[in-house]
């Protein structure tokens, strides 16, 4: 602890006494007990092997090649579903694995590449976005695409240095870029976005933005901020928005966002009952109650009158389940 009796640098005092609460002084009980499947990716992805390009090119020829056009629409076979055809497959043309980038390894240690479309003589009946795959592909295979499409949405963004202009190439599988004038290297870039939950303990603040379809709403989220941690940025997001006051939130888990590259950062929060307002960034913002959040959460179909929420391939809606869970809980 610091002089001031904050955990560390940046924070106010008194900040996260609740760790303490929630294992009642017994720390032990803070470390994992058991496997959490949220730990393990879709792929391996053997950064090791990003730098050994003799490796790479062993295993191209019997490796998945995932192949994006221009939009970032993933090729698919005529039912839409996943077409990844071998390394051998592909024309050599300008692509092979100097032009592709390496997503990782399989659990049969095959490897996995994405490499863009028109760089092939590859050609495949359907087109398929990354919101219908997440919906109707298997976990694996869209997050595999989630993770081609985020890597070529940077390299097509950060073309040039930001530092001297000159133009960059890329190394290690695709995942470095190296200004050819001065050597400046860059990273791939994913931006950290807060998406809350907020209750006064009986309601769910949800707002929707112009353009969303008629009735949706969804729970609050915003980018954080330079200087700033999760947490503060929860209570600032919400206020910005909604000019609700945070009490206090709570991290439950998060989830990759490839449109084009966030990471969504779930959180629960506690709040004042203050009436909702909105400026610019919301078009509306309302508490709802249980009974009309869970009606929205067990439609199957939109009935053009009631709350409408968000897709289920959205932590937005696993957060709303999550609150819904929370409420039930206690009325029991």
């Amino acid at each position: 602890m610091t002089a001031d009796g904050a955990p560390f640098a940046f924070v106010e005092a008194g900040a996260f006494t609740d760790v303490d609460a929630r294992f009642s002084g017994d720390w032990s009980a803070l470390i994992p007990a058991r496997d959490d499947p949220s730990c393990h990716g879709a792929l391996d992805r053997a950064d090791l092997l990003r730098a050994d390009p003799q490796a790479l090119s062993a295993l191209w020829a019997q490796s998945r090649v995932l192949l994006l056009d221009e939009a970032g629409f993933a090729l698919a076979d005529e039912a839409g579903a996943v077409f990844a055809p071998l390394g051998e497959q592909i024309s050599q043309g300008p692509g092979g694995t100097g032009a592709a980038i390496f997503l990782g390894l399989d659990g049969e240690r095959r490897g996995w590449f994405a490499l863009d479309a028109r760089l092939t003589a590859v050609e495949a009946p359907g087109r398929v976005d990354l919101r219908t795959a997440a919906a109707h592909w298997s976990a694996f295979h869209a997050s595999v695409y989630a993770q081609a499409r985020a890597l070529q949405h940077w390299r097509s963004r950060y073309r040039y240095c930001n530092v001297c202009a000159g133009e960059i190439g890329f190394e290690r599988g695709g995942w470095l870029g190296r200004c050819g004038q001065c050597g400046q290297e860059h990273y791939p870039r994913t931006d950290p976005a807060v998406i809350v939950a907020v209750t006064d303990g009986e309601r769910l603040l949800l707002g929707r933005q112009p353009g969303w379809a008629p009735r949706r709403y969804s729970v609050l989220a915003g980018f954080v901020e330079p200087g700033e941690t999760l947490e503060q940025t929860v209570a600032r997001e919400v206020l910005e928005e909604s000019r609700v006051r945070v009490r206090a939130c709570r991290y439950l888990a998060s989830q990759p966002w490839p449109f084009p590259g966030q990471l969504m950062l779930g959180f629960i929060a506690l709040a004042h009952p203050d009436p909702p307002q909105v400026d610019d960034e919301l078009e509306d913002a309302r508490w709802f109650t249980a009974d009309e959040v869970r009606a929205a959460s067990a439609a199957d179909s939109d009935d053009g009158v009631g709350l409408r929420l968000s897709p289920t391939i959205s932590i937005s809606r696993w957060l709303t389940d999550c609150w819904l869970a929370a409420m039930a809980s206690r009325s029991r």
